[in-house]
């Protein structure tokens, strides 16, 4: 199981933007170019999958995704998806856990299964040697999990155990106090991973109940790399999914608004460093101007230590180590985000200059140098994510989620150089509203006190 205690990560787990395929570093080619081969995979069974056939290492990488994670949790049964994640690979069929776990070491593969906010996901990874046992294993998980009470209960324990340890981090209070405030009476404002109570309200029955009614093949989406033919794939695309039902039950999720912009809350907790989140509405991820919202909060607050936001509170002012910004959109909203960690009597000082260079961002853009360094570095260090198949397999994942093409590769580079310093003045004074940024500090800091 891939536990995820917090209800939210500081950094975006739906907003992956990239989609690849076959990476060949050639000589002294540019930083960033690639060769790109992307196959389209149709199984007899009517199931497509994206494949990258690389056999220089005999490995194969198969991913997939389906609609409905923590989302469609019922409320009193946050943490449903989690559980299930934990629990697929923890016995199937006539296999009980420990007969399963014993076949997956033997056999040299890793299976594994995650709930996100919007979508659930899997992933098998295995030596192409073993690829027979592998696929067989990872059919029976999805198919026919058994859940049986033991290892239930068993992963409940530790679900409860890491909620218990994790309510206590400063981190997870701030994210689920933020998200609890932005998104209220929402499936967007409940914890991902469930609380005490709910997590001990979750039956069998209802982990029975997500898989039936979620794990189907018309929104499946798989994304697979290695040493796997599309003639092979094509089979066992029908052997993992072939008896799934075809259709499920909607995602009736409302499309939502942030709420309570510009107000302030304090959650008072003695320690001697305060953790802050902060952020506001943001833009979805089919948004003609995304590309140059992402390349203007790369400059603001993404680029890492040449970011302004950590030039002008760490470098200049010393007054914390990391301080970050982000675009964050989910299935039915959309956020800009970010965080920054600092001693008690210098959270107000630090909250002063973050909302200042988000209106000298919204009022004046970006200069040309910023703007020409930010785009060699995006272009340049992409292709650092592609140095593995499973890597790989999950970036064909990331781009079929966000329909971005089977041909974005090619044209990703110029999306990203095609934006102007008139365009991110645009989009920041459209965007960037410091005034609407909802703060929630987890400290004792000085001067600041809850808003109305």
């Amino acid at each position: 199981m891939i536990a995820r205690f917090f209800s939210r990560s500081f950094f975006s787990h739906s907003s992956a933007i990239v989609a690849t395929a076959m990476i060949a570093f050639v000589g002294l080619l540019p930083r960033g170019a690639v060769a790109i081969d992307i196959e389209r995979v149709t199984s007899p069974g009517g199931i497509e999958a994206w494949l990258v056939r690389d056999t220089s290492v005999p490995v194969i990488s198969f991913n997939f995704s389906f609609p409905g994670g923590a989302s469609v949790d019922p409320e009193g049964k946050e943490g449903r998806a989690e559980m299930v994640s934990g629990l697929l690979d923890e016995g199937a069929g006539d296999m009980t856990s420990q007969v399963f776990q014993g076949a997956l070491e033997d056999s040299a593969a890793s299976i594994r299964f995650s709930s996100g906010t919007d979508r659930f996901r899997g992933r098998l990874r295995t030596l192409a040697v073993n690829r027979d046992e592998a696929f067989r294993l990872l059919a029976l998980a999805v198919n026919e999990p058994r859940f049986d009470a033991r290892p239930v209960e068993r992963i409940r324990a530790q679900m409860v155990a890491g909620l218990r340890s994790a309510l206590q981090d400063p981190d997870t209070i701030a994210t689920r106090a933020w998200y609890g405030m932005v998104f209220p009476n929402h499936p967007y404002g409940r914890p991902n991973g469930g609380t005490i109570e709910s997590l001990k309200s979750i039956r069998v029955g209802d982990l029975r109940e997500f898989t039936s009614r979620y794990f189907v093949r018309k929104s499946l989406i798989v994304g697979v790399a290695g040493d796997i033919t599309a003639e092979e794939l094509r089979t066992r695309l029908d052997q993992v999914f072939g008896r799934l039902p075809m259709e499920g039950a909607a995602r009736n999720i409302a499309d939502i608004k942030p709420a309570a912009g510009g107000k302030q809350v304090v959650v008072e907790q003695n320690i001697p460093q305060s953790v802050v989140v902060f952020g506001h509405a943001g833009l979805r991820r089919t948004d003609p101007d995304w590309y140059t919202a992402y390349v203007m909060m790369r400059i603001l607050g993404g680029g890492g230590f040449s970011s302004r936001l950590t030039e002008e509170v760490r470098e200049k002012r010393g007054l914390a180590y990391s301080v970050y910004s982000y675009l964050n959109p989910y299935d039915h909203a959309a956020l800009i985000m970010g965080g920054v960690a600092t001693a008690n009597a210098r959270v107000a000082e630090s909250l002063e200059v973050i909302r200042a260079e988000w209106r000298r961002m919204a009022d004046h853009g970006v200069t040309a140098a910023e703007l020409a360094s930010i785009k060699t570095y995006i272009n340049g260090s992409f292709p650092l994510r592609l140095d593995s198949t499973g890597r790989i397999a999950g970036m064909l994942l990331a781009v079929q989620i966000n329909r971005l093409g089977i041909d974005y590769l090619n044209s990703r580079d110029a999306l990203i150089n095609k934006v102007t310093v008139e365009d991110i003045k645009r989009v920041a004074k459209r965007l960037l509203k410091a005034d609407a940024l909802t703060v929630v500090v987890v400290g004792k800091p000085k001067g600041l006190e809850s808003t109305p």
